[in-house]
């Protein structure tokens, strides 16, 4: 348990111009032997994250909720990169609930003009044709501004020829609307005659998520301590492996991340057996 006076000791080191450079390089150092170790093993093809921390980490660096929530969207930018320098193919990351609409209507609003803001960016990047990263909003993007919801559009349309690497990013999403939405569409297919029930199997169903195009995640990281699902990817996670990490996400350094996926280097997946 870190102490108040631990944390005034790491504050004022935190300030320190040659502690900070020290710690840099010593950082820089790990990561890069950690990198090579991890390129010798296989990697996670899919990845998902729960991004959670944003309005902890503000408050812990005494700073409002709404900048927390920028520089987490900033850090997503930066595990990008880390997600392609190991080797992973596909990230799905969780940055809003169907719960999260309840938040006070202020927070919402400013969410949303940096997911507008984030999107419009993300297809203006070149690294994201470059490397050709196929990019989706998936949820109930019904639900979404007009001016969020016309962003994802674009950036899905300009997105939709690439298949070397793919983004899911979830927005207004629950895992138990989206089964029940697979649900409504099967049974519409069986009314219409064009299903027979007892063609209905596992893959079937996974065709109709809002994941359809992509494999199930192996490794699912959530961030800041919290140690639940929240309603993410419910029906896809059946055989992932979890992995926890204590730190806020606007925090996790390329040390952390490259931690995550040797953890899950180390482990023997099962698959249920």
């Amino acid at each position: 348990m870190e102490t108040p006076l631990a944390r005034n000791v790491l504050r004022q080191l935190q300030h320190n111009k040659l502690f900070q450079l020290i710690r840099t390089e010593v950082v820089r150092v790990r990561a890069k032997k950690m990198l090579q170790d991890i390129r010798q093993h296989p990697v996670p093809r899919h990845l998902a994250i729960i991004m959670d921390g944003n309005r902890r980490y503000a408050r812990y660096q005494g700073l409002p909720p709404g900048e927390g929530h920028r520089i987490g969207g900033k850090k997503l930018e930066e595990v990008v990169e880390w997600c392609h320098e190991v080797g992973v193919q596909g990230l799905t990351v969780f940055a809003f609930s169907t719960e999260n609409f309840s938040r006070r209507p202020e927070e919402v609003d400013h969410l949303m003009d940096l997911f507008e803001e984030d999107l419009r960016r993300l297809a203006a990047d070149p690294r994201i044709h470059e490397n050709q990263v196929r990019v989706k909003v998936i949820g109930q993007t019904d639900q979404l501004p007009e001016r969020v919801l016309r962003a994802a559009e674009d950036i899905t349309r300009a997105t939709a020829g690439y298949d070397r690497y793919y983004f899911n990013i979830a927005i207004g999403y629950g895992g138990r609307e989206e089964i029940v939405e697979a649900v409504r569409q099967i049974a519409r297919e069986v009314q219409q005659g064009n299903l027979d029930p007892g063609e209905i199997h596992k893959e079937v169903i996974s065709s109709y998520l809002y994941t359809a195009d992509t494999p199930d995640p192996d490794l699912i990281l959530r961030t800041s301590g919290e140690e639940r699902i929240s309603n993410f990817l419910l029906w896809q996670l059946a055989y992932s492996e979890l992995y926890f990490s204590d730190v806020y996400w606007p925090a996790l350094r390329k040390v952390d991340f490259l931690e995550v996926i040797q953890s899950y280097q180390k482990r023997q997946r099962r698959y249920g057996t």
